[in-house]
């Protein structure tokens, strides 16, 4: 490259960084957020495309929840779990693997050509008997939010996404790229799909959620916290920021926790509740939002 060039790619690139910081400012529901999650696992099989389609389908869904992995060729992957589940996964060749074997498969070592030749879908989920079974396979996000998007265009829907980053310290470069370069794959497929301003992007890993901070404000967070984020002060300490939302998980959730939250501005979506029951219980708490595996549930639901 000629000298003289380079200032130019320089401030070509960093227009095209400020652009993402000034212009893609995300939107959040204006009202209570029902989110299906993993489109909705309890109804269909998870994190595929026809999942999702069937939540579009339910009037109160606003939101697609879903998780992403990378592929050894870099492709942004729609899958919960970084390598095969067995519990879900059937070979090429037709076959059911074991725990130990789908462990092995690792999708960040595999070219997408590869991964989409296992079937996710027609095998009987041990832990959801009501799941429609069907032959799919794990989608490319880019092809997910092709089809979601022009589902909700003909249902004339507006629809937002809340995406997981998979990742952890311990399996970088094994499992994931570095949280930097996992990032700037998952804006750069938000931003072609032209699904930017409508997603959230969730993490139980701070770092990815800091990298969002810093060098894409304008995107809203989500801090995904296990059984031990009933101590907001620490989590939030941790996390180094304020996220636009705390999402626990649902057996944590307080009157008084979700009155902390709110006091600082911070919207409170609980995970995984798939009664009745229990969603009414998180809902009279005066929560946010709420993520389920049984998004036809939600019809049950009072909000006040």
């Amino acid at each position: 490259m000629k000298k003289y060039l380079l200032p130019i790619v320089i401030a070509c690139a960093a227009a095209f960084s400020c652009s993402v910081k000034k212009t893609q400012v995300t939107q959040l529901p204006g009202s209570f957020d029902f989110e299906a999650h993993r489109g909705g696992r309890g109804l269909m099989p998870e994190n595929t495309i026809p999942a999702m389609i069937n939540a579009i389908g339910m009037e109160r869904v606003k939101t697609l929840e879903m998780d992403v992995v990378i592929s050894k060729d870099g492709q942004v992957v729609v899958s919960h779990d970084p390598y095969f589940n067995a519990a879900i996964t059937t070979t090429p060749e037709g076959k059911t693997i074991t725990p130990a074997e789908g462990q092995k498969l690792i999708l960040y070592q595999l070219n997408y050509d590869e991964i989409k030749k296992y079937d996710v879908g027609i095998k009987p989920h041990p832990d959801f008997p009501l799941q429609q079974k069907l032959a799919v396979n794990k989608p490319l996000l880019a092809d997910l939010l092709a089809a979601t998007e022009k589902e909700a265009d003909k249902r004339n829907r507006k629809i937002y996404y809340n995406i997981e980053v998979k990742s952890k310290k311990t399996t970088d470069n094994t499992h994931h790229p570095e949280p930097e370069a996992f990032v700037d794959k998952l804006v750069s497929i938000l931003q072609k799909g032209q699904v930017l301003e409508r997603t959230v992007v969730q993490s139980f890993d701070v770092r990815p959620l800091q990298v969002l901070h810093k060098k894409y404000p304008g995107i809203k967070t989500s801090f995904l916290v296990d059984k031990d984020g009933g101590d907001m002060e620490r989590m939030l300490n941790t996390l180094g920021f304020t996220p636009s939302i705390y999402s626990p998980v649902y057996t944590i959730v307080t009157p008084a926790l979700v009155a902390e939250c709110h006091k600082r501005n911070i919207r409170v979506v609980p995970w995984t509740v798939n009664t009745k029951e229990e969603l009414q219980r998180q809902v009279d708490m005066n929560i946010d939002g709420i993520i389920s595996d049984f998004p036809n549930l939600f019809d049950a639901v009072k909000i006040k």
